[in-house]
């Protein structure tokens, strides 16, 4: 099975194609958000140096959040748009997921976190046990806030994620030696993650059609919570 997946749920950008579990090409841009320039070039340069088309492909994936809004539809719509014209399902992988499959091999708690802005971060926390197990649902809340629920486990915990720069002296702090952090090169989301997930629901019988696949936002977007504060200051 043949799948291209797609992440652009936050600064980065990026593509790959898998065949079943093996790799065949990834490109990963983290340079400016431009992902509504980059990101269609970059899907047909991968295919290119393949040698495929999207005829050749068997399920197209994407990041679906939490993270940048914009991204976010952006990704998604280039998705829809290239199964809906081949007549492909799609699948659809958490963000959150994608980047705790980074690192799934880790012996302890797995704790991907994406800047929500204002010391307020997008989180799970995870468990490899044979499989990546989500032990604590989607968070959208304060740093200190998944801080604190991470030390009442007191186990060694690996951090993955945007927010972890932003973020990193406060975790130390907090955590000290319980604390780890990837490599640069797996904080950033990678689409060839979501293709393998996206391939692990595939055989799960997990796919959709193209129309059916939408955001997860976790919570509203600025815009939307400014005008909900709007009417409710005028009542």
């Amino acid at each position: 099975m043949k799948i291209l997946a797609v992440d652009s749920s936050s600064l980065a950008a990026s593509v790959a194609l898998v065949e079943d579990e093996v790799l065949l090409g990834e490109i990963t841009l983290n340079y400016k958000k431009k992902h509504s320039e980059k990101l269609v070039p970059m899907i047909q340069q991968l295919l290119e140096h393949i040698e495929l088309t999207p005829d050749n492909i068997d399920l197209f994936a994407a990041a679906t959040g939490p993270g940048s809004f914009t991204g976010l539809r952006i990704g998604i719509m280039t998705v829809k748009s290239m199964a809906y014209a081949v007549d492909k399902p799609v699948a659809g992988v958490t963000t959150l997921d994608a980047l705790a499959y980074n690192v799934h091999h880790f012996d302890g708690i797995i704790c991907p976190i994406i800047d929500a802005r204002n010391n307020q971060v997008y989180s799970a926390l995870y468990r490899y046990g044979g499989t990546l197990e989500n032990i604590s649902g989607y968070m959208a809340d304060d740093i200190s806030i998944i801080i604190s629920m991470i030390n009442n486990y007191g186990s060694n915990v690996v951090f993955v994620g945007d927010a972890v720069w932003l973020h990193k002296d406060r975790i130390i702090r907090q955590l000290g030696g319980k604390a780890k952090f990837v490599p640069g090169n797996l904080t950033v989301p990678r689409a060839s993650s979501v293709a393998h997930l996206a391939y692990k629901k595939a055989l799960r019988n997990e796919t959709m059609k193209s129309f059916d696949l939408v955001p997860f936002y976790l919570r509203k977007s600025q815009a939307e919570r400014m005008l909900e504060e709007k009417k409710q200051n005028k009542k």
